[in-house]
């Protein structure tokens, strides 16, 4: 019996407001498309936080048991400066800056992206497709809204009449907006404009003379409109009608309001059952902006070169931080924040590292079952993970408990607990053990046993001097033992 069908699961839909249960179209399997990078410049850390809430939905998902179509796109074309209608591409103009083809500019910050996550430890995506791989697709979508009546053309360039569409649908139905409201809150367009409303948005635009990024279109010479892709990407490869959609709060309007408009006026059905965001990411209580300098990048967390935090940072205590909030919640970034998230991280590695040592008993004290399902109760809240994570530290009190000998667990609930453990820490929350790699936390190990065992020797030969020596120079390097009826333990 797979996991998923033991445990039930609430998440939040964007789109209804509410915790929902979730149910996905087809059982045992999930389709869910996340909006991915626009490739002009180094990851940021917003997005990486964003990227890596959805990359432990997609591990608890696997986890539970569930087979993911898990869709995270590359938009290398067709996003304006200011997430305009008009005005210049945003890599075409990184391009032009830095006097590079636009795709030299695409792979670079594409690269870098990889390495970001990479260096994170996030599961790559099943499917990573293009903007640019999909030109054909977001044509044939565009020559559907025309044939529905809801696009129109103007001067070469392909609008989607919001107005019109709205006459039988809802636009404005995600975020909350009203169409009457919009249209009295925005300035009349001038006579220079294509569109008919202030709220139309492009499908296609005609390229000037000097747009470098263009292709051949059924109207002119151009490119698509940026929300066209993520419509064109997630039905190719997940159908008209899949399970979620996911991406940051950033982008429930316009982007995913589109999105939603033009898959209705396409297809003729609501493309997703579940829309899920993921909340900002602040640096010392206030926005981040390269143009402040109140900025720093994933990158510069590893290397400690930045003027904000006070050293280096691994990839898994950068996680762990931001793990520590809901990812619908703000969450602000300090140099005080991450050096309390280090000194938690390390409590946690270290009891793994304590629990491998640990005996089975006859009996039991501890109910690890009902520990366990408190687990599993977090991540099906809407995947909390903050409450998890305390779920966990109430898992680091059992072994410190366990270890002095004050609590007991038979060897059916010791493995029980060690799996648990692991599989919450690794394997959902994509944690790892960064001491483990070089082999020299075994060395450490294997060379306090050594000493143990000549302390326990000098005790056999009442040479308490010695032991004492040992255990008092142990203890000045910050290596305390602990005497129990089971043995000699140490922790660090």
């Amino acid at each position: 019996m797979p996991l998923y069908s033991t445990q039930t699961l609430k998440l939040y839909n964007s789109l209804s407001g509410e915790k929902e249960t979730f149910t996905p179209i087809h059982e045992g399997n999930i389709g869910m498309y996340v909006c991915g990078p626009t490739v002009y410049s180094n990851v940021h850390l917003g997005n990486l936080r964003t990227f890596m809430s959805f990359d432990v939905i997609f591990r608890y998902f696997l986890h539970l048991g569930y087979k993911v179509r898990y869709v995270r796109n590359i938009t290398d074309v067709g996003h304006m400066v200011d997430d305009a209608d008009e005005g210049e591409d945003k890599i075409a103009k990184k391009a032009r800056i830095e006097q590079l083809e636009p795709m030299e500019v695409v792979q670079r910050y594409t690269v870098d992206f990889h390495e970001i996550l990479k260096a994170f430890n996030f599961l790559p995506p099943s499917i990573e497709p293009t903007a640019t791989g999909h030109i054909i697709e977001q044509i044939e979508i565009i020559k559907k809204i025309i044939d529905s009546g809801i696009g129109y053309e103007a001067n070469g360039s392909i609008y989607f009449d919001v107005v019109k569409f709205n006459e039988t649908n809802n636009y404005g139905k995600l975020s909350g907006r009203n169409i009457e409201d919009m249209l009295a809150n925005t300035r009349d367009l001038d006579g220079q404009s294509d569109k008919r409303n202030p709220q139309d948005f492009a499908l296609w635009k005609k390229a000037e003379p000097q747009h470098i990024m263009r292709w051949p279109s059924p109207w002119s010479d151009g490119f698509p409109g940026w929300h066209l892709e993520c419509t064109a990407m997630s039905t190719k490869y997940l159908g008209n009608h899949f399970d979620i959609h996911g991406g940051g709060m950033d982008l429930k309007f316009p982007h995913h309001e589109c999105e939603i408009a033009q898959n209705e006026a396409c297809t003729g059905q609501t493309p997703v059952n579940y829309w899920m965001h993921a909340n900002m990411l602040t640096l010392n209580g206030k926005k981040m902006a390269k143009s402040t300098g109140n900025n720093i990048l994933p990158g510069e967390i590893l290397s400690g070169k930045n003027s904000i935090l006070s050293k280096a940072f691994s990839a898994s205590v950068t996680r762990f931080f931001m793990l520590q909030a809901h990812y619908r919640s703000i969450l602000d970034f300090s140099d005080d924040a991450i050096v309390a998230a280090e000194k938690g991280y390390k409590r946690l590695m270290e009891a793994l590292s304590t629990i491998k040592q640990l005996s089975p008993s006859t009996t039991s004290s501890i109910d690890i079952a009902s520990w366990k399902q408190l687990c599993y109760d977090a991540m099906n809240d809407d995947f909390n993970s903050p409450i998890l994570i305390a779920q966990l530290f109430e898992g680091v009190r059992f072994v410190n408990l366990l270890k002095d000998g004050k609590e007991t667990l038979n060897a059916a609930d010791l493995e029980t607990f060690i799996s648990a453990m692991h599989a919450f820490v690794f394997d959902v929350l994509g944690l790892e053990n960064e001491k483990a790699g070089d082999g020299s936390n075994d060395k450490l190990e294997g060379t306090v046993k050594l000493l143990i065992e000549m302390r326990n020797q000098a005790r056999a030969d009442k040479n308490f001097a010695l032991s004492d020596q040992i255990r008092d120079q142990l203890l000045a390097i910050g290596i305390q033992l602990k005497d129990s009826k089971e043995g000699t333990s140490f922790s660090i």
